[in-house]
């Protein structure tokens, strides 16, 4: 893996001073709309609440983050003007809304949102969620990777951390169904793996691959050769690569970045495993409050001290430079032969 200098300045915005990705996601949009809606009992959720709501992530949670992720709907109108300079900011690209056809599911874009923009509001990285399924319609799989082309190329252009999550979902004939951003109890380990040995590829411009558990969260404690399928697919990455938590409870959460820190896992960019219970509270706002100055801060202070026993530097697997630049590997301290600057 080589970086050109806006990557480099972007991976080290995101990550700690060791290295390491501390990361809280606040882009997640039908998790926490969804609630919202059903206790109003309307189809859509209050903007007002569930940007109330980002805005306390953003406040309560940052100080325990090297980077925190936000979506340009709700997150960073409310948000950013709380989000201390320090931390790096990850910006949001893929439209919560998806088309599933039964055979597969397409991703896309916001609506008048870019990568351009992201770079030109100050992000410090662009992150992407592509729904893939090996075996879905092979079509549908092509529209997927053509798109995640397309926003690797942008990256690429103006030079920007290209941060890419991957997840696996139901087809129809599936006995589970679900249309959540929620991790598949059912789901095959060979369809991870395969999924990130596709997007793995370097055509595909990946800088960061943010993944999900080859084990479903509910049966990592017992499953058997888990440390085996976290080893290759941290092979299959090939790059700096942190772990999601998509929704799994505290101690499994916990347990993945065992798995995956063990593995060489640079870190984490996990959300609900860190705030969900505080905002179960919902409407209660003094509660929501104290739930994540409580027990949020609480865990994301435990699995950071498991990151920096265990974890691996994003920067042991990467250089800084291009062909002919005369670069070095880049270390803590990131002393480079770079001439090209």
């Amino acid at each position: 893996m080589t970086l050109t200098a806006g990557k480099l300045w972007g991976m080290r915005r995101m990550a700690d001073a060791n290295g390491l990705f501390k990361m809280t996601a606040v882009d997640q949009r039908p998790p926490i709309k969804g609630p919202i809606a059903a206790h109003h009992g309307t189809d859509e959720a209050p903007y007002e609440d569930v940007a109330r709501f980002k805005a306390m992530l953003v406040e309560h949670l940052q100080s325990a983050s090297s980077a925190m992720l936000l979506d340009p709907h709700y997150a960073v109108p409310v948000g950013l003007k709380h989000l201390s300079p320090t931390k790096g900011l990850i910006v949001t690209l893929e439209d919560s809304v998806f088309e599933d056809t039964g055979s597969g599911r397409y991703s896309a874009t916001i609506d008048n949102w870019s990568v351009g923009k992201i770079k030109r509001m100050g992000g410090d990285a662009v992150k992407v969620l592509a729904w893939y399924r090996p075996d879905a319609d092979p079509s549908i799989n092509q529209h997927q990777k053509d798109w995640t082309k397309r926003i690797g190329d942008a990256c690429a252009k103006y030079d920007i951390p290209f941060l890419f999550e991957l997840l696996v979902y139901p087809l129809s004939s599936d006995a589970e169904q679900t249309q959540e951003y929620t991790e598949m109890n059912t789901k095959r380990s060979d369809d991870v793996l395969k999924s990130v040995e596709e997007f793995a590829h370097p055509d595909f411009g990946v800088d960061v691959f943010k993944l999900e558990s080859p084990v479903a969260g509910k049966d990592i404690f017992e499953a058997d050769g888990v440390q085996a399928l976290f080893d290759e697919m941290g092979r299959l990455a090939g790059r700096p690569w942190v772990m999601l938590s998509a929704g799994a409870g505290k101690p499994e959460f916990k347990q993945v970045l065992e798995h995956a820190f063990s593995a060489g896992a640079s870190g984490f960019l996990a959300g609900r495993a860190i705030w969900l219970d505080a905002f179960s509270a919902y409407p209660d706002w003094s509660a929501i409050e104290n739930g994540l100055r409580g027990e949020s801060a609480s865990y994301m202070a435990e699995i950071s001290s498991l990151a920096d026993a265990k974890a691996k530097p994003w920067h042991t697997h990467a250089v800084f430079g291009s062909a002919g630049a005369g670069f070095a590997p880049a270390n803590a301290s990131f002393r480079t032969a770079y001439e090209g600057i």
